[in-house]
């Protein structure tokens, strides 16, 4: 399930970091310096929020999960990251430049804003892993309740679980070190 919340980690932050880095180039109405520190605020902002939000339904759905049965299907990691990329590799585009084009207005905030969202779903990510190391448990969601990519959304009804060791997923999402 981690990795679900992880698969737009990257996606956000790169683009998100060079789109600052082109509007930084660009002097913009407010100037270079109010986009930058703007964009510096907004980062930070757009973080906390994206790493708390929904914090109370992952928390609720954490704690009533139940052991992975023989009839559930879990879904490999590669599998899980590349489509939810692949669905949503126009709106990353558009992000990216709208958050371009922002930097006539405000340098370097709309990719700010970018990688901050990035960089909660990291924070989120992180935070579940935490949750899965301390109850020695892996998080899975079904892929047939996995409704466009979201982990907490409103067709799932819980989450699975599996021991530590099963699949290629480390708590948090991130890739099994073999």
């Amino acid at each position: 399930m981690a990795v679900i919340v992880r698969a737009g980690a990257a996606p956000l932050w790169w683009p998100g970091l060079l789109a600052a880095a082109i509007g930084a180039l660009v002097p913009g109405l407010t100037g270079r310096r109010i986009g930058l520190l703007s964009g510096a605020a907004l980062f930070l902002i757009t973080a906390a929020v994206v790493a708390l939000a929904r914090g109370r339904r992952y928390a609720e759905l954490a704690g009533g999960a139940t052991r992975a049965g023989r009839s559930d299907f879990l879904q490999d990691r590669a599998v899980t990251v590349r489509n939810w990329r692949r669905g949503r590799r126009w709106w990353l585009l558009g992000a990216f430049l709208a958050a371009v084009a922002s930097a006539f207005v405000l340098p370097g905030a709309g990719g700010m804003v970018l990688a901050g969202a990035g960089a909660g779903l990291w924070l989120k990510a992180v935070r579940i892993g935490r949750c899965e190391q301390r109850d020695d448990a892996l998080y899975w969601v079904r892929t047939d309740w996995v409704e466009r990519g979201r982990p907490a959304g409103k067709r799932v009804k819980g989450y699975r679980t599996t021991g530590p060791m099963a699949g290629d997923a480390a708590p948090g999402g991130a890739r099994r070190r073999r």
